[in-house]
């Protein structure tokens, strides 16, 4: 199962769009941390990795109910987190 939601990766490369940062740059990978014997009872659980390939820059954000990773990636963006080279 997804834990991404397809309007939520529209926000995302909205965002990306919005900022001027090309889609091709960035990737996203899921991780399900869900425990099976508790999805019914307290939902789905992970973490989204995103990468900018030209900085190699990663970050980690948590996926879940009322998650807000949308939110932390977009401030992470304004603030400069992935223009800077490691």
């Amino acid at each position: 199962m997804r834990l991404i939601e397809p309007d939520e990766h529209e926000h995302f490369l909205a965002t990306l769009q919005r900022i001027g940062l090309e889609r091709d740059d960035f990737d996203l990978q899921e991780t399900d941390t869900t425990d099976p014997r508790t999805d019914e009872c307290l939902g789905l659980q992970g973490y989204v990795t995103v990468a900018r390939r030209s900085m190699r820059v990663v970050r980690e954000y948590v996926l879940g109910d009322e998650s807000d990773w949308l939110e932390h990636f977009r401030k992470d963006l304004e603030a400069g987190i992935f223009d800077r080279s490691k």
